[in-house]
């Protein structure tokens, strides 16, 4: 966080650098407030760039077997612009090497596997989850505790074209 806020400094400082440039070069016919407005509009300009460009940056960071299940976008009111451009504000991801398949006695295909959801705050917040999926009905539930018992109040079906589905049983 530290390195986000001495590159939002320099970026206002290099913008309003550009603004006492061109003050200059205008023969000081430029107003002196267009010097802490470049400024200003400098660092707004680079904390609007890191908070569009977190998600694909978090996603780069992912190994190659993880898959992007879910993206949440919001809108916050002092944030004015992510109104009519929603930003990513948090996502879930599902890692092919945290699977565990097993076969029942009645033929079907059990899946478990850790949900990961990041979630962008002052300092990111990472959360894991374990899972189990019933491949063939497309029926999965929490697991919870250390011994990882079944939820099942907590049961929901998925869609077949769900992401889940697809990256826990078709991936």
């Amino acid at each position: 966080m530290i390195w986000h806020l001495i590159a939002a400094i320099f970026a206002g400082l290099g913008a309003a650098g550009i603004g006492l440039l061109l003050r200059m070069a205008s023969g000081k016919r430029l107003p002196t407030w267009i010097i802490p407005v470049f400024g200003g509009l400098g660092m707004l300009g680079y904390q609007i760039h890191y908070e569009y460009s977190w998600f694909t940056h978090k996603q780069a960071q992912l190994p190659a077997t993880a898959s992007v299940v879910e993206v949440e976008h919001g809108s916050m009111f002092w944030r004015p612009w992510t109104y009519p451009f929603p930003m990513a504000n948090a996502f879930s991801v599902v890692d092919s090497d945290s699977m565990r398949a097993r076969e029942t006695d009645d033929g079907e295909r059990l899946v478990e596997y850790i949900r990961y959801r990041f979630e962008k705050q002052h300092v990111d917040l990472v959360t894991h989850q374990a899972w189990l999926m019933n491949c063939e009905s497309r029926e999965t539930l929490p697991l919870v505790g250390e011994e990882r018992r079944p939820r099942l109040e907590a049961m929901r079906e998925l869609d077949a074209e769900d992401p889940v589905y697809l990256a826990v049983c078709r991936g």
